[in-house]
């Protein structure tokens, strides 16, 4: 008899990934020191290598800081960091140069929480706690108002193609939602005020580029037609009402952008000149 599988549990749906987090940052020297001093990440070292902007290699994610007056994600960004103990190290090792400014660190029962030099919050989990990965970007979690998950779910299911769910825990609803291989997007309902939006956005592909391309010019939603490959839209309406019901920039990218899915360089973040290993500065899953 043939083995049964259960297909549907690798199911991602038409949202392929979630490509980067863009945040602007005021000061590119202080970014290096919280970034890839402390946190262990790499600059991209093919694009954005100058001052007017910074990407940051997170796996196969990516951070995008443009310079300029700095901007606050309204929530938490998910990263599977390869060493927490040698995280929370780094990270000591830059308190003195980023004394002053909002960076902060804990370590809690299972992720060490770090807030950015501007107010950034993240929180790094080991490796384990997301199947195999060992270095990415797992999820960004948003705050969302009383009653808004369901008709967020339902936009994402309808209009974006997306698998989301949502679940009733004691402080509210909260609505998941597939964006890729172990990657979603988090909608947390909350009873405390909403901050203003600054214009953060997150970047995705997408399989079906028209489909939900069509939806939201047909109701005005379109924010930016970027390019060919790619469009914007910022609000989040439930389809049944059309009500908006938060509000977060969407860079939505095809399969056939010419960026999609390029290799990352991510460097060994344990390599060090006094106790350097020849073959070693590349990340590999166990690097040490």
């Amino acid at each position: 008899m043939a083995q049964a599988f259960d297909r549907k549990a690798e199911d991602i749906g038409n949202i392929l990934a979630l490509e980067h987090v863009n945040v602007r940052i005021p000061d590119q020297r202080i970014a290096t020191a919280f970034y890839v001093q402390g946190l262990g990440l790499t600059r991209d070292p093919y694009i954005m290598v100058g001052t007017e902007n910074m990407w940051i290699n997170i796996g196969q994610q990516q951070f995008h800081m443009p310079t300029n007056t700095p901007q606050v994600l309204r929530g938490v960004v998910g990263l599977v960091l390869p060493d927490l103990d040698t995280l929370v190290q780094r990270l000591e090792s830059v308190r003195e140069q980023l004394a002053g400014t909002g960076f902060a660190w804990t370590v809690e029962d299972k992720h060490v929480a770090v807030t950015s030099p501007w107010g950034n919050r993240l929180r790094c989990y080991a490796p384990g706690a997301w199947g195999e990965l060992t270095l990415g970007m797992v999820y960004v979690e948003f705050p969302v108002a009383g009653g808004a998950a369901d008709g967020i779910a339902r936009f994402y299911r309808t209009v974006m193609g997306a698998p989301a769910s949502v679940a009733r825990e004691a402080s509210g609803a909260v609505a998941r939602v597939m964006v890729g291989h172990r990657q979603e997007l988090i909608f947390r309902e909350t009873a405390a005020p909403i901050e203003p939006y600054d214009g953060h956005h997150i970047a995705i592909y997408i399989a079906n580029f028209s489909g939900p391309h069509d939806w939201l010019a047909e109701r005005g939603l379109v924010a930016e037609e970027s390019d060919p490959y790619q469009y914007r839209f910022t609000w989040i309406v439930d389809p049944d009402t059309k009500a908006r019901l938060f509000e977060v920039e969407h860079e939505v990218r095809s399969f056939t952008h010419p960026m999609a899915f390029r290799p990352l360089v991510n460097r060994n973040a344990a390599q060090r000149q006094r106790t350097f290993q020849r073959g070693r500065d590349a990340f590999y899953p166990g690097a040490a």
